[in-house]
């Protein structure tokens, strides 16, 4: 993969973890360009950063022109598994972000392709979410992409994070300790987004990335 103007797609921007890889994405020198696609604007404006509004990530053929020509896409959208059945939860994790990356593959075969699935994520997993993400996994796996799976866990997001729930700012200073106590367990959204861009750029040895191997590539 080229060392400099790279071109990334990235959905999830209004997001906790979306927002904090597009933030670290901006600040990087390698960086040419960012296109955010998302269902509503993510209120991020920068010169690099360019955004399409897709209410139904389902009708991604829609923009098919539009993701054309790009080195990566850093898939950070997703929902929670809270009060969701397995059918509908895996339309959604699932059956989505397949479609997605179908067509994005198409358009930039032999690209990368990051995924953000999370810690635990097991597809012969007890829980329903871990199947899920898992089975996410195995999946995009089959494309003819260059595919990594995002395994964080605990995150902490910046200061000046939109996106970030309250309790992750008003804990700052037991996320830190749990980092020190716990380096496997935790991690940053900014380490997140360095992680996938040097996987991007210089390829990793792995498929599936666990905190302690995001922590090593940041």
């Amino acid at each position: 993969m080229k060392d400099s103007g790279l071109k990334i797609i990235l959905t999830g921007a209004t997001g906790m973890v979306g927002e904090g890889v597009l933030r670290v994405c901006l600040e990087q020198p390698e960086v040419e360009k960012i296109l955010v696609v998302t269902r509503s604007p993510s209120g991020i404006y920068h010169e690099k950063l360019e955004e399409i509004i897709l209410k139904d990530f389902f009708h991604v053929e829609k923009i098919r022109s539009e993701i054309t020509g790009y080195d990566a896409c850093f898939f950070c959208a997703g929902i929670s598994a809270i009060g969701k059945k397995e059918e509908e939860y895996r339309r959604v994790t699932h059956d989505l972000t397949l479609q997605f990356a179908k067509i994005y593959s198409a358009q930039n075969p032999d690209a990368v392709f990051i995924y953000v699935s999370g810690a635990g994520t097991n597809p012969d997993g007890k829980l329903m979410w871990a199947r899920v993400k898992g089975k996410t996994e195995q999946d995009l796996q089959k494309l003819p992409l260059q595919v990594y799976n995002f395994r964080p866990a605990i995150m902490k997001p910046r200061k000046e994070a939109k996106q970030a729930p309250g309790f992750y700012q008003y804990s700052r200073w037991l996320h830190n300790l749990g980092q020190k106590l716990f380096p496997n367990a935790f991690s940053t959204t900014d380490e997140v987004g360095l992680a996938m861009l040097e996987a991007t750029m210089n390829g990793y040895s792995k498929t599936i990335l666990e905190v302690s191997d995001i922590s090593k590539l940041s």
